[in-house]
């Protein structure tokens, strides 16, 4: 605490009635010594005395405290720092920091720590932050301790003292990476996608290797040229989410792994589902799935129906049977490809069709398409599809047996796992069927069983394409309500979205979701072992989740996931993709340490920047407002001498009565030196 004095005048009339006053002496005092009258100087002293008196002069000593000048020490501890030797840099300096600046006299030392986030590292807003209860004419200086890798720069405005930039990490330091620069927002089933990409290597030239698989599955091995943007196209093969992950190799001097490799996940629709459903006979359940088909407005759909019945025979052209030409030729030689399904409902073989178009069908199928066969009591009789080429791609041939006895639907094993038939609405609410084809199951999966435990929904993957089979004609039955009904609609949606390779409903998928900080990894499977995913975080690192079974086909497993970035699952062959926060983090982006992005900013405040090269921190001084901030081998805080004043004393500087006399006393002997 400190006293400082001051000469201060409290008037004890207006201020404008003293300068009158005063005014008015100094004139009178001109005149009386222009005319030389005695006794003027006595005079004059008696009214400067009297003015003084009135002016009230006054010594004013205020009692002052001494405030501390302060320094922010701001701390990068974003994901970037944590590279190399970084983090020992970074501790090391901090201590070497707080150890100069203890020494100085009068100055207080404070510190902020910054984490980064899904948007980078935010230094300049932690650092208003923390001024916010800060006067600004207390500040001495700001150091950062930093890579340099900021993503919140401020605008024109310097900061209010002088910013020093300690960089960590190294000069010229390596970090190769793939960059996407172009994503497609969507792609449609059965084309390429375009992806446009670059290999970012700063400061090298040359090329190096790429690898990219799509859902898991090894598609292209590259050499590409570094710093410089290609395109590359991969297939898509089905609806829901293409997963493309593109990796490259890893030099030995490379900074981080984790972004020499990237995946992105590229949404994919059908531009629009083609069915071709061809009805043998007219039954009561013929129009079930039309009525699906056509519900469904993503859906196109080309229906015949043989109107003549089978035991009709007149020897009439089968090209004269019809109001338009059955284009069999055009369906089945030119126009197949086309179709994402074709649905076979109680088709009878019979001449119709020639034995090159089963085959065609056949080849259609392995090759990827879908076939199901909706039959009935013509299956287990002569000129049955099952003595055609299609015979090879059924999983269920018949007996000869046709079972007539009223059966309710029942879930197998496996029915109570696939997507087909899980989650179906309370099975023992079903109604029943009437009528079941029986056969004996030479291959797939039976997910419904009928009478006497015979297979009555059959599913089987040939090639790449899929087969079903519903072994009843009675199926109608549930459409129409009888005894209670069932979920026709359901069931026969989700066995057509199977057929055509709708994700929702694969056996074998992979799905991970990110809410509130919590990896949720849910996996479809048959199987009922126990099953474990291998999770890949943002930075590289892998951890092993093991999924609890529920029963019902998902095996699901959850995880703290609070790392921004993009979060990799993989499960066996399958692969998916959770984002926490933004795919593109700016922590990953750029890793190497720099001083570009820092020195507007520093230049703006007359600062300093610089690595520390030798683990060691510069010097530190104390400097006043006018000279340099920095040299060569230290650093500047302002001494700023800020105070607040406890208190004010005050004390009149001449007594009243004493001034009094004087004046009565200079005017006496004004008098006298007149009288003489």
């Amino acid at each position: 605490m400190n006293a400082i004095a001051a000469l201060e005048f409290s008037p004890l009339i207006p201020l404008s009635w003293l300068l009158a006053l005063s005014a008015a002496a100094m004139i009178a005092g001109i005149v009386a010594l222009w005319c030389r009258a005695a006794g003027t100087g006595w005079r004059l002293l008696a009214l400067a005395t009297l003015l003084v008196t009135l002016a009230s002069p006054r010594l004013v000593a205020e009692q002052r405290q001494s405030l501390a000048d302060i320094v922010l020490v701001v701390v990068d501890d974003s994901p970037s720092q944590r590279l190399g030797q970084r983090p020992a840099q970074t501790e090391q300096a901090l201590t070497q920091l707080r150890e100069r600046l203890s020494r100085l006299p009068n100055l207080d030392i404070r510190v902020r720590r910054v984490a980064g986030g899904p948007d980078g590292t935010k230094l300049f807003e932690a650092t208003q932050a923390a001024l916010a209860d800060v006067p600004r004419r207390r500040l001495a200086g700001i150091v950062m301790i930093t890579d340099g890798r900021v993503h919140d720069l401020p605008g024109a405005a310097p900061l209010p003292a002088p910013l020093h930039v300690l960089l960590t990490g190294q000069p010229q330091e390596r970090d190769r990476r793939i960059v996407v620069t172009r994503a497609p927002g969507f792609a449609l089933v059965g084309r390429n996608a375009q992806i446009k990409l670059r290999i970012d290597d700063s400061g090298h030239d040359g090329a190096a290797a790429i690898a990219v698989r799509v859902d898991g599955v090894a598609f292209l091995t590259s050499i590409l040229p570094l710093n410089r943007e290609v395109a590359i196209e991969v297939p898509v093969r089905h609806a829901g989410s293409a997963i493309v992950e593109l990796s490259t190799d890893i030099p030995d001097d490379d900074l981080l792994a984790a972004n020499n490799r990237t995946a992105i996940a590229i949404p994919v629709i059908r531009d629009r589902l083609k069915v071709l459903l061809i009805s043998g006979e007219p039954h009561a359940g013929e129009r079930v799935w039309r009525n699906l088909l056509k519900s469904d407005p993503a859906v196109d759909l080309v229906h015949f129906t043989i109107l003549r019945p089978p035991e009709k025979d007149d020897r009439t052209p089968i090209r004269e049977l019809a109001l338009i030409t059955f284009p069999v030729r055009e369906l089945f030689e030119e126009k197949l490809k086309d179709f994402d399904l074709v649905v076979f409902d109680r088709y009878r073989h019979r001449g119709i069709m020639a034995a090159p178009y089963y085959q065609l069908l056949t080849q259609y199928v392995r090759s990827g398409g879908a076939l199901l066969a909706a039959v009935g009591p013509e299956y287990a009789e002569p000129d049955s599809i099952v003595d055609s080429a299609l015979g090879d791609i059924l999983p269920a041939t018949p007996d000869g047996k046709l079972l007539e006895t009223p059966f309710v639907p029942t879930l197998t094993a496996l029915g109570k796992r696939h997507p087909v038939t899980s989650g179906l609405p309370d099975p023992a609410a079903w109604g029943p069927w009437l009528r079941q084809i029986s056969v004996a199951q030479n291959r797939g999966q039976a997910l419904l069983t009928g009478a006497d435990g015979k297979p009555l929904l059959v599913l089987d993957q040939i090639g790449q394409g899929r087969v079903a089979q519903v072994l009843s004609d009675t199926f109608w039955l549930w459409a129409r309500g009888f005894q209670g009904g069932g979920p026709h609609d359901e069931l026969l949606r989700r066995l057509a979205h199977w057929l055509m390779h709708e994700p929702e409903l694969e056996a074998e998928s992979l799905g991970a979701e990110i809410q509130g900080g919590q990896l949720r990894v849910t996996q479809r499977s048959l199987a009922t072992d126990g099953a474990q995913a291998n999770v890949t975080a943002p930075d590289g690192s892998t951890t092993a989740l093991s999924l609890a079974d529920q029963e019902d086909g998902r095996w699901v497993g959850q995880m703290n996931a609070a790392q921004p970035g993009l979060w990799a699952i993989r499960v066996g062959p399958h692969t998916a993709l959770a984002a926490q926060g933004s795919l593109s983090n700016p922590e990953w982006a750029e890793v190497t340490a720099s001083a570009t992005a820092l020195t507007p900013a520093v230049a703006a405040s007359a600062g300093s920047i610089r690595f520390l090269f030798a683990d060691d921190v510069p010097d530190i001084r104390q400097i006043g407002v006018s000279t340099a901030t920095s040299g060569p081998h230290w650093l500047g805080l302002i001494r700023r001498d800020d105070y607040v004043v406890q208190g004010v004393r005050q004390t009149p500087l001449l007594p009243a009565a004493l001034m009094l006399i004087v004046a009565v006393g200079a005017l006496l002997l004004g008098w006298k030196r007149e009288s003489r």
